[in-house]
């Protein structure tokens, strides 16, 4: 997942179940810790390795078993730079609020296709649930979208120019996301847009005009927008497991000597899947849409002979 979705997840998290409580130290240390795993693209930059993607990137620092050191350094950082400035925090809050960011940015990355070896250097597997895509524009939104209504509604007297604007804005987001999604060959229809046009007018403007129901506190949005995360989480749990139903049944049907088999969401998450078998001779492939009732047409890709490149590929 990328680190500015993993950012707005610990900004979410910190506002919603620490930010009133232990106060801005604390949100931040939770957004801190939420993207500090990713510092490890240093290492990429600095290696002369031809791999240093997959050698250097979701390893020691996204693994649960460095999370206690690195959330201990980091915690006492925000401690002593809170204490700079003035504001008292608990050191033990804050590291584990950092705890907190690091986990939920382990849990995410676990969640896609690319994976994450999250007990380095206990064991060097790639956990990886093919849940979410690694970009996923819905996810992002709804992890956004809550902090960014409450600040909408915290100013009576310009709450309805910041509704308008926030409206305008993501709105235009929803179509460049849907052009990039076209551009890419996903297939996803541009209703989309109209209907997410709507759905932002609801969460922007009805809060505005909605009377005393309608009067939530950045808690309560933050709150909501994280069990909205989960529930979509779920929803894509579900998808990925009756996608993972239909490629295991293509593989029955066609009696194939199976290696490995897998399910791998494409954008929109939910809805498009990739599935691929894995044989002895080659790889069989089809993208489908899971909620259609048409099986899928797989395409069969033969392994390609060994030569000088794929020798020297292995060898890395």
């Amino acid at each position: 997942m990328d680190t500015i979705t993993h950012g707005i997840a610990g900004a979410l998290i910190g506002k919603g179940f620490f930010s009133e409580r232990w106060g801005p130290a604390a949100t931040f240390a939770v957004t801190l810790g939420s993207i500090f795993p990713d510092c490890d693209v240093i290492a990429e930059v600095i290696s002369r390795s031809p791999v240093s993607l997959l050698k250097y990137h979701r390893g020691i620092t996204h693994s649960f078993v460095g999370m206690p050191f690195f959330a201990l350094a980091l915690g006492a950082v925000v401690w002593w730079l809170a204490r700079r400035r003035g504001i008292q925090s608990s050191f033990w809050v804050l590291v584990f609020a950092t705890l907190i960011g690091i986990g939920s940015h382990i849990l995410l990355d676990g969640l896609t296709s690319y994976g994450t070896r999250m007990w380095e250097p206990i064991s060097w597997v790639r956990v990886s649930w093919d849940w979410l895509f690694i970009v996923d524009p819905t996810f992002t939104a709804l992890l956004l979208v809550p902090q960014v209504a409450s600040w909408v509604q915290r100013d009576k007297e310009r709450a309805f120019w910041r509704a308008l604007a926030m409206w305008a804005l993501f709105s235009i987001f929803a179509v460049l996301t849907w052009g990039a999604e076209w551009a890419v060959g996903a297939p996803v229809s541009f209703r989309i847009v109209p209907v997410a046009s709507v759905l932002l007018a609801v969460v922007f403007f009805v809060p505005v005009y909605g009377g005393r129901f309608f009067e939530w506190t950045r808690r309560e949005w933050c709150v909501a927008g994280v069990v909205l995360s989960i529930l979509y989480i779920g929803l894509c749990g579900v998808q990925h497991y009756r996608a993972l139903e239909r490629v295991r049944a293509f593989a029955r049907q066609q009696s194939l000597a199976v290696k490995a088999l897998a399910a791998v969401p494409m954008p929109p998450s939910p809805v498009d899947w990739n599935g691929l078998v894995l044989t002895p001779d080659g790889v069989y492939g089809s993208r489908f849409n899971v909620n259609r009732s048409v099986a899928p047409a797989f395409i069969y890709l033969h392994d390609s002979p060994m030569n000088p490149d794929i020798e020297s590929a292995f060898q890395l």
